[in-house]
């Protein structure tokens, strides 16, 4: 399924975004809808006036079934599943249809692991909760892209660390 990945520095961290790659937006959605109904519901309609009255009830099956897979379309064509690591936090949000969920840890914590299958995904655990990210993306993306979550939470987790380290010579000066 392809996706969209996008990298980005913030101010205070790293985020990626993964992204569904839709052709169509909602709104483009319903117009499709609109269009191939009307054109559908147009023919049937001639049939059945010429006496092939049979035609009309397969031709709303039809429109009934399309409206279906339209609506399911345009109800994920907004997922998305959103990583944030800041220096003491790594935040997950993900949107898959109407359903939201966010999982927070600490980039210390953190493992990061995933399977050999083609279709597993990435595994965030820390202190025993688990969080799945990476449906959107394919197998070799998902594997760059958790190489390089570890990658970034190992630099962090040092990165906090000295930062520790610090403070307490600090303190203790």
């Amino acid at each position: 399924m392809p996706a969209t990945r996008l990298d980005r520095q913030t101010s205070d961290g790293l985020e990626w975004l993964l992204r569904r790659n839709c052709s169509l937006s909602p709104g483009q959605c319903g117009l499709a809808f609109g269009v191939v109904g009307l054109v559908s519901g147009g023919i049937a309609t001639v049939f059945a006036t010429q006496g092939a009255w049979v035609v009309l009830p397969f031709a709303g099956i039809e429109i009934l079934a399309l409206a279906i897979a339209f609506v399911v379309y345009a109800r994920h064509t907004g997922d998305f599943e959103r990583i944030v690591l800041h220096p003491d936090r790594l935040l997950v949000e993900v949107v898959d249809g109407r359903r939201k969920a966010r999982f927070e840890a600490n980039p210390a914590w953190v493992r990061v692991e995933m399977g050999q299958a083609a279709y597993a995904r990435i595994r965030i655990s820390e202190r025993g909760e688990t969080f799945e990210v990476g449906r959107l993306l394919a197998f070799e993306e998902r594997v760059e892209f958790a190489r390089d979550l570890a990658q970034n939470l190992r630099v962090g987790s040092a990165a906090i660390a000295a930062r520790g380290n610090i403070a307490e010579m600090q303190g203790g000066v």
